[in-house]
């Protein structure tokens, strides 16, 4: 096994923790961390103040390397008949939940605050998913703040994009893994490629590590992962059932219940692919999919429902973001998790 990522960031394990914006806590990156792997901020829809607030959290709870992880986006300029027309689709949505249908006040954080905030934190890695940065972004993030860079790809293509700019390492992310997809390159069905040819791919394209992602959920998919040429895995559905993740009571109870034939692709929430657990929003809204404005139009038109839907613990209504190993889940808590996985992977990793 080579392992020049593992020593670059001083980690005892090749684990790390999937970003998963919105289901991940200070509490969670720290104690991943803490553990061994390299644990996570998802920053793509926090605020920079809020990025720089929870950076410090972690760095109150532990002294070991964290990472985190921004949406490369540009602030969309909608026109008004698009809006109405999205809003008039989630009307019922709104009825349900007594909301007033209104357009937000803005439709995402801005990328270029949310960077400098980055840079500000200073974390030992920064990721990023969902578009690409330039070179010269790339070169800044190394200098000024010191991070370990990794883009996020679905494809060969976008892997050797992100080597092209400079980055450090790529995250090979498989159809299988739950949440957003990161394709920036390509068209959407054309990037489902699996884990399993897309790690090998990616290794056999770059100079640099690329770390694998994608239903892995035990210390065999991880020796599994290495054995492909990885030097890393991140998993994001192993760690939401830890009750470290942010995660509502009602996810927790349906992912309990899932398989991976429970699991989905959908633009249904927020206008990019992800996959999660079905649910009755996404079979209401299905018909409607190719309509449906991307990203993060409808992620910041159907926040709104998915928040009064958390309130209330109705699960048919919140985005259920999970892997295709969902059925494998382990309610442990965080450091737990990682001894678990370690003594699974040294004991799989003697079988080959």
């Amino acid at each position: 096994m080579n392992h020049d990522l593992l020593a670059r960031l001083g980690l005892r394990l090749p684990i790390i923790q999937g970003p998963m914006t919105g289901s991940d806590t200070p509490q969670l990156a720290a104690a991943v961390s803490a553990a061994g792997g390299l644990g996570f901020l998802g920053c793509g829809m926090r605020s920079p103040a809020a990025m720089l607030e929870a950076a410090a959290a972690v760095r109150a709870a532990t002294d070991k390397p964290f990472g985190m992880n921004l949406f490369v986006l540009e602030t969309p300029l909608p026109d008004d008949a698009e809006v109405a027309a999205a809003m008039e689709r989630l009307a019922p949505l709104y009825a349900r939940f007594g909301l007033q249908p209104e357009p937000p006040a803005r439709w995402c954080e801005d990328f270029a605050m949310q960077f400098e905030a980055l840079i500000q934190a200073r974390p030992a890695v920064a990721s990023f998913t969902f578009g690409i940065l330039s070179s010269a972004q790339v070169r800044r993030i190394k200098t000024d703040a010191g991070s370990y860079v990794i883009g996020t790809a679905t494809t060969p293509a976008e892997a050797l994009a992100w080597a092209e700019v400079g980055a450090n390492a790529v995250v090979a992310s498989g159809l299988e893994a739950g949440g957003h997809r990161g394709t920036f390159l390509g068209d959407w069905d054309g990037s489902q490629i699996g884990t399993i040819a897309l790690v090998p791919a990616c290794v056999d394209a770059l100079r640099i590590p690329v770390i694998a992602a994608g239903a892995i959920m035990d210390g065999r998919g991880i020796a599994a992962a290495l054995a492909l040429g990885a030097q890393a895995v991140q998993m994001g559905t192993a760690f939401l059932a830890c009750p470290e993740s942010a995660i509502t009571p009602a996810q927790r109870a349906a992912m309990a219940g899932a398989q991976a034939t429970d699991t989905r692709l959908t633009r249904i929430f927020s206008g990019r692919p992800a996959r999660g657990i079905l649910n009755d929003a996404m079979r209401t809204l299905a018909p409607h999919e190719a309509e449906i404005p991307a990203y993060p139009i409808q992620n910041a038109l159907m926040g709104p429902v998915r928040r009064a839907a958390a309130q209330t613990g109705d699960a048919g209504h919140i985005a259920l973001w999970a892997g295709q190993g969902v059925g494998a889940v382990r309610a442990l808590t965080a450091g737990v998790l990682l001894q678990t996985l370690e003594r699974e992977w040294r004991d799989a990793r003697n079988l080959l």
